[in-house]
């Protein structure tokens, strides 16, 4: 019994045994098979890939097979020069680096060597420009040079400093077409000579059709507000003008020159003979990217019916600099802000008085925000003797607050009685009711006129002063984690400046000037600065900080004048010896008076008739 009992244990040990084996070997077999699975797929991937690169690169290869093939069949007699190897040639001097791509012989970029974009990096114009025009390669075909492939020469030395490279593109028949840039020292202006050998057959009916393609990126500090102050320029008939809000513009009479104008800088195409016709469209960007706008310039020329021309272009590539812009050609001076339409009238005020005036400092002064507060201190001098007739009548008006109160008092609600009876007094005591508000006209003219000025100043551009970085732009002290409409992201010091000391200079005049019956003028010392605030914080800081130093000499004169310069004894007697004096009206008082009878007339016959 023993023995059968213990053979019962030994074969379920061995059958225990045997399931542990076959479950283990199973396991194994699973893992092998898995981990094949997984291989077999992985390999599979990798073929997929293989053939699908291999695809992209047979397709890619097919397209520009059948690119070359179609530049082959369009380029005639310029065979050659259908495919090629892109050169870049650079040529400097001292203010540019002008790179030149053999790719349609044109200029490939200028970086500019005394200018920085806001990244600190040298600021490169030029970089998304072309230039293209076709050419008759043969019979009913014609190509675009901008896809031909050049032949690049050297760089030449020439005697008077400049430097020139030619690119000549040579048909078998014998044209050729042949593009020369000559770079001259210390100029950003890039001269270009378009040659042509055979151009009557080159040329459809005499007839260049020169396609110019511009993009600009962002330079300045805030690409929205560089938008913003970003517009086309051109001289049509030799006249200039310009369009910013518009999206395109024809061209009816002769052109001289298109520019294609950013906040400091210009990409400008001059015509040595003047474009006959065409048309510019342009396109302002409104994301949040780097660009700034993008233009095309669709020009034509009649040409000579000759077989051999020259035809001369320039490239103007650089900063809007007033003077410099002044030598490039006519009316290019104009591509500088200084007023425009409704404030064309502030254009003489920038370019004959705050420009001189400005530049004379600056000859001194190595710190521009030290040049601004002089500018600023020789136009509130030269505005003294208006500003002293302005206090001196409001201390007149002081003077006779009292006996106004009376005749307030005695009219009642009787508008035009005291409107009449307050003119006489006015007369009598030989005050101008109006002599305060003189100063408060002359700054609307000179704010637009630097408004304009330090928009368009490229002196000012980069220049620190105080905890400003940049007098050409708005000086952040803090940027918000949310934008607030009309006002920004930041907060601008200079603009908090100008407005607490617009708002001391409105309290001060508030009580120094009789009380006002009229609630809005009460709060017009709170509005006004309220106002500023929104207006000033994304402008230049050089006319915030203009603002503010503005504001506290006019709280310095008021303080002189009225404390220790106006006696209001010897104004009482002047008043006095005026009402003796024979006096004798104006038209205008005449008139006014006549105004405000018949207004009187017309009222009392209302309340006779309301009565009824």
């Amino acid at each position: 019994m023993k023995t059968d009992k213990n053979t019962v244990i030994g074969f379920i040990l061995l059958g225990g045994l045997f399931f542990l084996y076959f479950w283990y070997t199973n396991q194994q077999q699973n893992a092998i098979l898995a981990m094949k699975k997984k291989e077999a797929d992985s390999l599979a991937l990798v073929s997929a890939a293989k053939l699908k690169l291999i695809d992209i690169v047979a397709a890619k290869a097919d397209s520009l097979k059948r690119d070359s093939a179609v530049r082959i069949s369009v380029a005639g007699a310029f065979t050659d020069a259908a495919i090629g190897k892109e050169q870049i040639i650079t040529i400097e001097n001292e203010l540019i680096k002008a790179s030149f791509t053999n790719k349609g012989a044109q200029i490939q970029s200028v970086s500019l060597k005394k200018y920085n974009d806001d990244a600190k990096k040298p600021v490169v114009l030029a970089n998304r420009n072309t230039i293209a025009y076709n050419i008759n390669t043969a019979a009913g075909q014609s190509a675009s040079v901008e896809n031909l492939f050049f032949t690049a020469g050297t760089v030449e030395k020439l005697a008077d400093g400049s430097q020139s490279i030619k690119f000549v593109l040579n048909a078998a028949n014998g044209q050729s077409v042949s593009h020369t840039y000559t770079v001259k020292p210390d100029s950003y202006k890039i001269d270009w000579d378009l040659g042509m050998n055979g151009a009557n057959q080159l040329l459809t009916n005499n007839s260049l059709n020169l396609t110019w393609n511009v993009a600009t990126s962002q330079m300045e500090r805030a690409s929205a507000y560089e938008r913003q102050t970003s517009n086309i320029c051109f001289s049509e008939n030799n006249s200039f003008d310009y369009i910013s809000s518009k999206t395109d513009h024809k061209f009816e009479q002769p052109v001289q020159w298109v520019s294609i104008v950013q906040q400091f800088f210009n990409n400008t195409l001059i015509a040595g003979n003047s474009f006959n016709s065409g048309d510019i469209k342009w396109d302002r960007a409104t994301d949040s990217s780097r660009n700034l706008a993008t233009a095309t310039a669709s020009l034509q020329m009649k040409v000579a019916p000759a077989s051999n021309l020259n035809i001369p272009f320039h490239f103007y590539i650089g900063p809007s600099e007033y003077i410099l812009l002044s030598k490039q050609a006519p009316e290019m001076d104009k591509i500088v802000n200084l007023g425009r339409d409704m404030y064309a009238f502030v254009r003489p005020i920038n370019k004959y008085i705050i420009m001189k005036v400005f530049d004379f400092f600056a000859k001194f002064v190595t710190n521009y925000g030290w040049v601004v507060l002089l500018l600023t201190l020789f136009i509130r001098l030269i505005t003294v003797p208006l500003t002293y007739s302005s206090y001196l009548s409001g201390a007149k008006m002081k003077a006779m607050r009292p006996e106004l109160d009376v005749l307030k008092k005695k009219f009642g609600e009787d508008q035009q009685g005291f409107a009449m009876e307050q003119m006489k007094l006015f007369r009598e005591a030989g005050v101008n009711p109006l002599g305060g508000c003189i100063p408060a006209l002359l700054q609307i003219p000179i704010f637009f006129a630097l408004y304009s000025f330090f928009n368009s100043n490229i002196a000012l551009r980069g220049q620190a002063f105080l905890w400003s970085n940049d007098l050409s732009s708005f000086d952040s002290i803090a940027t918000l984690p949310f934008s607030i409409p009309a006002f920004g992201n930041h907060i601008s010091l200079f603009t908090i400046t100008a407005v607490l000391t617009s708002f001391l200079t409105s309290i001060y005049n508030m009580s120094k000037t009789p009380t006002q019956d009229n609630p809005a003028l009460k709060y017009m010392p709170y509005i006004f600065p309220f106002m500023l605030l929104f207006i000033f914080n994304s402008l230049p800081s050089a006319l915030t900080w203009y603002y503010t130093v503005s504001n506290i000499i006019t709280l310095a004169l008021q303080l002189v004048i009225q404390n220790y310069i106006i006696d209001h004894n010897k104004i009482m007697a002047k008043i006095e010896q005026k009402r003796k004096a024979p006096k004798s009206k104006s038209k205008w008082q005449e008139r006014y008076e006549q105004m405000l009878d018949s207004q009187k007339k017309v009222q009392e016959l209302k309340n006779k008739t309301s009565k009824k």
